[in-house]
């Protein structure tokens, strides 16, 4: 197929030069009616904001332009079929459980994975067995599920029907090698693998690490507007098995999202596999080179660190820039700095600062370099001690209730020292990175709430939990 095509979006702006008066929805009327004090900034957008109109097609039943994007992207991914989210990865990721998961299915799933992941087993009323991922002690992170690890639930609980995992984690990190063999060995027991890939949406590109698609994988998530130049909320889902019917997956898309799809986002998830594509042509290595320098420069402020891991089986995503403290500050007092400066990171943790770098060759690396110095240079560089976030314990667990169980429970709020011992009520979540801390029907364990108030006194903002005032909820007998 033609990649310099972008059906979608030429469709919208030979919609929009044509001049329409609008008798339908959106309110706005394409930006004709709208506050003052807003529309220099949404003008432009509020010209292609239109709804399911002749020539326009319909996300949920696509026969015209919509569906030729997505041809497009399942070209540029190579796979059996691709489709456009506009609620984001998170609408992905409850589908692709949602379609192949049934109520009281056992699932393998990865215990460092984002919340809406865990929402979506909790909907499909699943049995999960969590897999805990290795540590890395360099990066101070939970980082991949190991092939052992995998080999050892399905000995344990033989009838499993998803392996569900996160490639990469948070700050870039993948191991293809296991990943690849996971995929293989839940194949031949039978089980469907779905892969919550946000991050890695560019992984078909040189220098990158591989994407699960081209490792085997069932159903791939990937949040377009994480690395790709789409809006926010712009995701693909793809599916390239025999394992998975299409339908189901096309039912609970039309099911959990918008009945009215946002026509930028979508035009934008059409220029960015456009722009994507044409990076593939060009290549990354003036893309690489510029990364590579910036790293170079940084690893000469005295003040911080530039971390990766040190396992030669971990390929690090070159997008992800890890730095840790090397004077007084954590990271969120790091972060904080950086702010001051204007210069706005994607998340930190009590050791990291977490950078998104653009997937593009003309990015000012003097001018972020100069920011990263100045927001420093007042701190004498010191050895910091890392803060221990490693949960330990066993490399498969399940919760204490299963979903279904915890309907029968009322809640109560309880401090941080007597929820110990009992079963948690909620979810509580540092965010970003949307991982959860404490599951809903998890035990209590002292080593929880050593991690809670860790972030809790580091500066973690929470979602879940009253964290000012300490008290967690549990399910009351």
């Amino acid at each position: 197929m033609d990649q310099q095509q972008t059906p979608l979006f030429d469709a919208l702006d030979y919609h929009s030069k044509s001049r329409p008066q609008s008798m339908h929805v959106p309110g706005h009327k394409y930006g004709q009616v709208f506050s003052s004090k807003g529309y220099a900034y949404f003008h432009k957008i509020l010209e292609i904001d239109a709804t399911e109109l002749d020539g326009l097609d319909d996300l949920h039943h696509p026969q015209g332009s919509i569906l030729e994007a997505e041809r497009l992207v399942a070209d540029l991914y190579g796979v059996e079929k691709s489709y456009f989210l506009v609620n984001g990865s998170t609408v992905g990721n409850l589908a692709m459980i949602l379609a192949t998961c049934s109520n009281n299915d056992t699932v393998l799933v990865q215990r460092n994975s984002h919340k809406s992941i865990i929402n979506g087993l909790k909907m499909a009323g699943v049995r999960p067995v969590f897999l805990h991922p290795t540590y890395d002690d360099e990066v101070q992170v939970a980082s991949y599920v190991s092939f052992k690890t995998i080999k050892e639930a399905f000995d344990t609980y033989p009838h499993i029907k998803a392996v569900i995992l996160t490639n990469p984690n948070y700050y870039g990190m993948a191991n293809q090698k296991e990943l690849a063999q996971i995929i293989m060995y839940a194949h031949k027991k039978g089980a469907v693998v779905l892969i919550d890939e946000a991050h890695g949406a560019h992984f078909l590109l040189e220098g990158f690490p591989s994407s699960a698609i081209s490792l085997g994988a069932d159903i791939v998530v990937h949040s377009a507007h994480k690395t790709l130049p789409a809006m926010t909320m712009g995701s693909f889902l793809h599916i390239n098995s025999q394992l998975v019917t299409y339908e189901e997956v096309e039912y609970y898309l039309q099911m959990l999202q918008s009945s009215s799809p946002s026509y930028p986002i979508m035009a934008s998830l059409d220029l960015a596999r456009h722009y994507l594509a044409e990076v593939k042509e060009k290549g990354t290595n003036q893309i690489i080179k510029r990364i590579a320098g910036l790293t170079q420069r940084l690893e000469a402020i005295p003040q911080i660190k530039v971390v990766s891991s040190k396992n030669q089986d971990i390929q690090t995503d070159l997008l992800k820039l890890t730095v840790q403290s090397q004077c007084e500050l954590n990271g969120y007092e790091l972060q904080s700095c950086f702010e001051k400066e204007g210069l706005f990171t994607e998340m930190a943790d009590p050791n990291n600062v977490l950078f998104v770098l653009p997937l593009s060759q003309g990015f000012d690396v003097d001018e972020l370099f100069i920011k990263i110095k100045k927001a420093v240079k007042e701190y004498t560089p010191v050895k910091r001690r890392f803060i221990d976030l490693h949960h330990g314990g066993k490399s498969v667990s399940t919760l204490a209730l299963c979903y279904n169980e915890i309907k029968g429970y009322n809640k109560k709020a309880v401090s941080f020292k007597e929820a110990i011992g009992n079963i948690s009520g909620e979810m509580i979540i540092p965010y970003p990175p949307g991982i959860p801390v404490l599951m809903e029907g998890e035990c209590v364990t002292e080593r929880h709430i050593e991690i809670l108030t860790t972030y809790m006194e580091t500066g973690a903002h929470f979602q879940g939990g009253d964290m000012k005032g300490t008290y967690i909820k549990i399910l009351d007998k």
